[in-house]
């Protein structure tokens, strides 16, 4: 949905990705996720071997369905079908910076999907509102009514949120990004990339699968190989909007052979 404004009737709309996390106090903004040790400790300690099976389990239960959503079908692909450019919406310099290195970084390891940030929110089809925490909640009425906010802070009280706007044929026009800006380095880089990437399309969160941030109790603060595995599935032009389960295992076992040669490429693994 477009910030501040409701969505027009014709749109079927409104699927919303959230993340609960704890708070941190708000120090050395200007640091790179590399540089944290909270990032560098979980990087260290990251598997990056999986099955086809591991894969394909976590592409189908991210890619379909939604943690919470407001109307429409959640059982097809949906997904953006063309350039994404992103506009970040903050007087705090240090964390758009921030926001256009998650931007950068997404870019790079994905490899069918032409993302980067912009300066102007008109050309912009991703919109990231970057609020301080206190503001959360009238941020959040703003964009989905006083009421739904409620519901959401009451059910998932979140500290950043993502939805999107689908056309008839699911593919992404449209989506809004909300972050809190004073909660701490790894806070802040935990949910850019959590909710960028599922503003993108994976939007449901799953438990059942340990390895990938769409999972309520993992925080990465960084773009994890399982889930490159899963934006690259998602983004290979092989998959389309609109596809359901059955057509998408079709063409899933040539589509994740090539997955897995770039991602091994972009992150020089051995395997």
């Amino acid at each position: 949905m477009s910030a501040f404004v409701p969505p027009s009737p014709g749109f079927r709309f409104a699927l919303l990705a959230l993340a609960t996390l704890a708070c941190a106090p708000d120090i050395a903004p200007m640091a790179a996720a590399a540089e944290l040790p909270a990032v560098s400790s979980r990087q260290r300690a990251e598997k990056k071997s999986f099955t086809d099976g591991e894969i394909i389990e976590g592409f189908l239960k991210t890619a379909f369905g939604a943690e919470y959503h407001l109307a429409g079908r959640v059982d097809r692909i949906r997904k953006f079908d063309g350039p994404v450019r992103v506009y970040a919406e903050s007087d705090r310099e240090d964390r758009k910076t921030q926001l256009a290195k998650v931007v950068a970084d997404i870019g790079k390891r994905v490899q069918h999907l032409d993302i980067a940030m912009i300066n102007t929110n008109e050309a912009a089809n991703v919109r990231v509102k970057l609020v301080r925490d206190r503001d959360l909640f009238r941020t959040m009425s703003s964009f989905y009514g006083t009421e739904k906010a409620r519901e959401i802070r009451s059910s998932l009280d979140p500290q950043c949120l993502s939805g999107f706007r689908k056309n008839d044929n699911f593919e992404i026009e449209h989506s809004d990004v909300i972050l809190t800006v004073d909660n701490g380095d790894f806070t802040f880089l935990d949910c850019a990339y959590e909710e960028l990437l599922q503003s993108l399309g994976p939007i449901n969160d799953t438990t059942s699968v340990p390895w990938t941030m769409f999972n309520d109790n993992v925080s990465m603060g960084y773009f994890d190989v399982y889930d490159q595995y899963i934006l690259n599935l998602l983004y290979d032009p092989r998959i389309k909007a609109g596809m359901t389960v059955a057509e998408v295992k079709t063409v899933l076992p040539a589509v994740l052979k090539d997955v897995r040669a770039w991602v091994k490429r972009a992150n020089n693994l051995k395997e």
